[in-house]
Formats: structure tokens, sequence, C-alpha cells
């Protein structure tokens, strides 16, 4: 097996790396692609604390990731490896987290906010995409998420978004933005737009890596 390509997708919160993800891997089968997200390496913190301790804990710092698991994991796919992984489930109870089984494939992408950061992680990477919007934007969609997906209330996920995740984005995500290969900005709430990038992205893909 040639070496794989290895793409890295990062971005803010709020930014539609979610989105673009699932619209970019609905041209691949899994036999040429798989998926490595930083969610799920996470020091396994959430379940232990109150509410009021998960409010002030940071997530949004790469202390908080595992990342010594997560490169020990990307290279074992690069070394026609398969693993498995338990998702992460941030402090949703009612969330039965899934064992996965993550397979080797032509394709790797790896995805999360500091897969940049991570120099192991990076020196890997043969393209990176950075998926950009709007501060509005992206708060507006990440407190849709934090209050239905995650359990907080408008007041902690506004809290954590002010002194957690905006401060981290300036300092570990924003630097790297104008050195990624693509920068796909997703201000729009029209689906079409990101489809319309992810059919590019793919069909240049299927003649460098797949032909």
């Amino acid at each position: 097996m040639n070496k794989p390509y290895v793409i890295g997708v990062a971005g803010g919160s709020g930014s539609g790396k979610t989105f673009f993800l699932k619209s970019f891997l609905e041209h691949f089968t899994a036999d040429e692609v798989c998926l490595v997200s930083q969610d799920d390496y996470y020091f396994p913190v959430a379940h232990n604390m109150t509410k009021e301790e998960n409010k002030e804990y940071n997530f949004d710092l790469p202390s908080t990731i595992d990342h010594e698991h997560f490169e020990s994991d990307i290279f074992k796919l690069l070394n026609n490896q398969s693993f498995i992984k338990q998702e992460y489930t941030f402090n949703n109870s009612n969330a039965v987290p899934k064992m996965l089984e993550i397979k080797p494939a032509p394709i790797i992408i790896v995805e999360g906010l500091f897969i940049m950061h991570f120099g192991k992680i990076k020196d890997v990477l043969d393209m990176t995409i950075f998926i950009d919007a709007d501060e509005h934007i992206a708060l507006k969609r990440r407190l849709k998420r934090d209050l239905e997906e995650r359990g907080y209330s408008n007041e902690d996920a506004y809290y954590k978004w002010v002194n957690h995740v905006v401060p981290a984005y300036k300092e570990y995500l924003l630097p790297y933005r104008d050195v990624c290969d693509r920068v796909v900005v997703n201000n729009t709430q029209e689906a079409a737009d990101i489809i319309r990038i992810t059919d590019e992205i793919s069909a240049e893909l299927r003649k460098k890596v797949l032909s």
C-alpha cells in the first residue's frame, strides 16, 4: 500500500467543520477514506465534574487533548493498522458512547482545533483546509449546538465562548489560517455552497490519489 494521503481539516468552533466533513465524506466509500477526530481524544474529565466545574473547565486548550494517543493512532493508520477508539460524548449523560473501529484507507482525514498546533500531526499533513466563519455567525451556531446537544444553559455556553473559545481561537488556530492550502469561508446557510466546494476538492483528490 502506498503512503496514505493525509488531509487536515481545522477551524474554529461554529465554523461548520461538521457539515463540511459530512458533505466531503459523501464523495467517498469507507474503503477510500477514514476520519480521525480530535474530539475523541479529550482526557475524560467531564463526567467527574459538577455543573459549575464544567462551566469553568476550559476544553479549548491543547492540554485537554491526549495528543500522544491522537498522534499514535494516526501513525497506526499510516502503517496500515486499524484501531478501536471510544467516542467522546462531552458532558451529555444521555449519550451512549460508540466504539469506533478506524481502518486505514488511501485518504486519511484528521480534523480538530489543534491539528496544526501539534507538530507531529502537522508534519504528516499533505493538504490543509481551514474552515472559517465570521465571529457572530460562529457564535450563533455554537450556542445552538451547546444548548441542543450538550445540555448547557445559554449563560454557560456564552461564558465559554467569551472566556475560552475566542481566546483559544486567536492563540492556537488563527495563526495557521493563512498557511493552509485552502481556506473555506463558511458564512452561508446554503448547504449547496459547501457541497460545491467539497465537489471540487474531492474531484481533485480522485485524480491525485485514487486514479
